[in-house]
């Protein structure tokens, strides 16, 4: 994940290239429809390149479009600054057998390198967590890449904790289909 407020202002008012003082603006956030596929999927192919990675997305507007409006497999809720689109985060549901509870499971969370360190990456991350208190959800959660300095200095600056005695595994492609034929 980016830096998205890694050096966070502490005035109302940052320069702008030009020396001019740009005020703090605060981010609508509305939630994607159907028709926003194009766009998230520019999201998806902007964090790719800033995780280096923008070969291993296959990600079409119709498939974004089938798995989360179709079968509504995971959502989105974008940030706006002026009427334009500078931040998105991609969340669906995951549950706590501790705690017996939903959380909300973030899977990616960028924001446009023009507008970080204007408090939008933590608008956003404010507006999931409101949303997983309303729904009663017993936490949130993310991965963060392990060389992405600043985000995990961002997200230990709000009290995130990361959960090193854990370790993510993955199947897919062959590696799951070999496992569907060992039944």
């Amino acid at each position: 994940m980016p830096d998205f407020d890694a050096s966070p202002e502490t005035s109302e008012k940052r320069r702008n290239i030009d020396g001019h003082q740009e005020p703090r603006q605060k981010p609508v956030f509305r939630a994607a429809t159907r028709d926003d596929a194009p766009l998230i999927l520019a999201f998806i192919k902007e964090l790719a390149e800033y995780e280096e990675r923008l070969t291993d997305v296959t990600a079409t507007p119709e498939l974004l479009e089938h798995w989360l409006f179709d079968k509504e497999a995971a959502e989105v809720l974008f940030a706006a600054v002026d009427g334009k689109e500078v931040g998105f985060a991609l969340y669906f549901s995951n549950f706590s057998t501790f705690l017996g509870k939903a959380g909300l499971y973030l899977e990616d969370i960028f924001v446009l390198p023009k507008y970080r360190g204007r408090g939008v990456g933590k608008a956003l991350l404010a507006e999931l967590a409101r949303i997983a208190v309303e729904r009663g959800y017993g936490r949130m959660e993310w991965a963060c890449l392990d060389w992405n300095a600043p985000s995990i200095g961002f997200f230990r600056s709000f009290g995130a904790v990361d959960l090193s005695e854990w370790t993510t595994y993955r199947l897919a492609g062959n590696s799951l289909a070999k496992l569907v034929l060992t039944l």
